[in-house]
């Protein structure tokens, strides 16, 4: 099911694992994928602005929303979750694809870019600085906004076990503390998909699995391809309020990284994307429309 007007909503079996995802419009392809502690549901406000130019296909990553929620920390690593996305886009008939990505999703999508870059033809992040940086150089302000990095990677069920006793509660902390927004600013219809998603135990220990694995493996990977550089074209976004904004050059982490790129902070705290729907849908437009040419303006 999806909330996405005009979209349509299935799931596919590839690389392994089945993810389920919502697909609209007409003309290049378009991946958007979500952050904790959504699914692709955050996408309601934009992607039917965008599939006025573009086939937009919205996933739920692996261990969220409706689709696969494997056994094994290791596999919820953003090389995993990248690789489901390549196999997905490939199996749609699309070898190459413009790619967008918010919280977990644009680590995933950093990481899809990495290790897939002829399927990518330009790179969009949202709200983050590199997952290394981050970690290799945490700061005191950092890890009290981020507390949730730590205490979702604690050994299960810990975790899992405090969520269950009041998901709610605790998912939307989320939405409304670091997030710097108000319940107000998302869509009720989104945050009963939202709800609906983190009430269910599996999809509580597939989000505890993503944290464990970015300190277990996703570091490592990424220590690994420090020298590593994406070149297509990158738009790097990030909340004008939210604590990434506040404490960091956002664009400045990325330079070393991401040798074709623009950055944009935009107004709102790390889920400006539902708090400035408007605003977002512009700036990815201005930004994706060029590379496209006439014919995806025009579309």
């Amino acid at each position: 099911m999806t909330i996405l007007p005009g979209f349509s909503a299935t799931t596919a079996q590839v690389n392994g694992q089945h993810i389920h995802y919502a697909r609209g419009g007409t003309g290049p392809a378009l991946l958007l994928l979500h952050g904790f502690p959504q699914t692709h549901a955050m996408w309601h406000a934009v992607a039917p602005a965008l599939a006025k130019h573009f086939t937009v296909i919205a996933p739920d990553l692996r261990g969220y929303g409706d689709s696969a929620k494997p056994q094994g920390t290791e596999n919820y690593s953003f090389r995993a979750m990248a690789a489901d996305q390549t196999a997905l886009m490939a199996a749609l008939g699309f070898e190459q694809f413009h790619l967008v990505g918010h919280d977990r999703g644009a680590r995933t999508a950093h990481r899809l870019a990495l290790d897939a870059p002829a399927a990518v033809q330009s790179l969009t992040v949202m709200d983050i600085i590199p997952t290394h940086l981050l970690l290799s150089e945490l700061t005191q302000g950092v890890a009290r906004a981020y507390y949730h990095w730590f205490f979702l990677a604690q050994p299960a069920p810990f975790p899992e076990n405090m969520i269950l006793a009041d998901p709610d509660t605790y998912y939307q902390s989320s939405l409304l503390g670091w997030g710097a927004a108000k319940l107000d600013d998302f869509a009720p219809d989104a945050l009963e998909a939202y709800r609906t998603a983190w009430r269910d135990p599996d999809t509580v220990r597939g989000m505890c699995e993503d944290y464990r694995a970015a300190l277990d493996y996703d570091f490592a990977l990424d220590a690994a391809d420090l020298s590593a550089r994406v070149t297509c074209p990158a738009l790097v976004m990030w909340g004008a309020d939210g604590a990434m904004g506040r404490a960091y050059d956002v664009a400045a982490t990325w330079a070393d990284r991401l040798t074709d790129m623009r950055g944009l902070g935009v107004p709102g705290g790390h889920f400006f994307v539902d708090e400035h729907p408007a605003e977002t849908t512009a700036a990815l437009l201005d930004f994706l429309l060029p590379l496209d040419g006439p014919a995806a303006a025009q579309s």
